[in-house]
């Protein structure tokens, strides 16, 4: 049969058991030909987590960030697969939401980079899809205050797409629609596309480095959100409670602006 989709976890340090799952999980599909584990823990200790002969383990001990050990990856898979998943390992889903996101990239070849609908594990919707960043939602994400947030909500139901459910012509969980910002929990990119706008950013560590692809992707393609595929994400927000990855996201936003703009959208 023939299997036109590769995939990669980066890994750091993991919980076995939610890596394991979303091992299974990319593997569960037929149509995936290669899992790459790209490892950037100190040690090879995760290596026997590469049981099956469809995976390839990359010790990557240097740690360089998150994008960088993906481009591991992505550099293998050009002009040798038709889609590339980016998996963190802390997600899972049932083999269909592959066929699912397959099928939907065959019938609509406009479409570079598509992302499926993410519930937390109880089964409620994460609001992952977002518009373009500005410094100010940021900002007002990660360090406004609890009492003053609610000053700001209808702000960030924009950014996060919330406002769509007010529409009655929309549904966030039954309707697909275009999205500059799709999170880097789970990508399903179109690799002829990925040849042509190039790799994750290396400058940036982790964090936003999605937010960055997408919008490259945006240039010559769509970008779409895509319900019909549904994983799961246990989304643990580690810059939130950790001051190392605090500054990387902080890092990350200074090189994403310096890009884009800092003003504009």
């Amino acid at each position: 049969m023939d299997r036109p989709v590769t995939a990669c976890i980066v890994m750091y340090r993991n919980d076995r058991d939610k890596l394991r799952a979303a091992i299974d999980s990319t593997l569960g599909s037929p149509l995936v030909e290669t899992l790459y584990l790209v490892d950037n823990s100190p040690t090879d200790e995760l290596r026997d987590l590469a049981d099956d002969p469809r995976v390839e383990y990359l010790h990557n001990p240097s740690n360089p960030g998150f994008g960088a050990a993906h481009n591991l990856a992505i550099a293998k898979i050009l002009g040798r697969s038709k889609f590339h998943m980016v998996v963190n390992p802390d997600v899972y889903f049932e083999p269909e939401a592959v066929e699912e996101l397959h099928e939907f990239m065959l019938e609509h070849p406009e479409v570079g980079h598509v992302m499926p609908k993410v519930l937390y594990p109880d089964g409620s919707l994460q609001y992952l899809v977002k518009r373009n960043p500005s410094v100010f939602d940021l900002f007002a994400r990660r360090f406004l205050p609890g009492p003053l947030k609610p000053l700001v909500a209808k702000r960030m139901a924009r950014y996060e797409y919330r406002d769509i459910d007010e529409n009655p012509a929309h549904d966030y969980s039954k309707t697909m629609f275009d999205v500059p910002y799709l999170s880097g929990c789970f990508m399903f990119l179109r690799t002829s596309t990925l040849h042509r706008v190039g790799f994750f950013d290396e400058r940036i560590f982790m964090y936003i480095e999605d937010a960055d692809l997408t919008r490259r992707f945006l240039q010559v393609s769509r970008t779409a959100y895509y319900p019909g595929a549904t994983i799961h994400h246990h989304f643990a927000k580690g810059s939130h409670h950790n001051r190392k990855l605090m500054w990387y996201s902080i890092q990350g936003a200074f090189v994403y602006f310096r890009t884009w703009g800092w003003f504009g959208r």
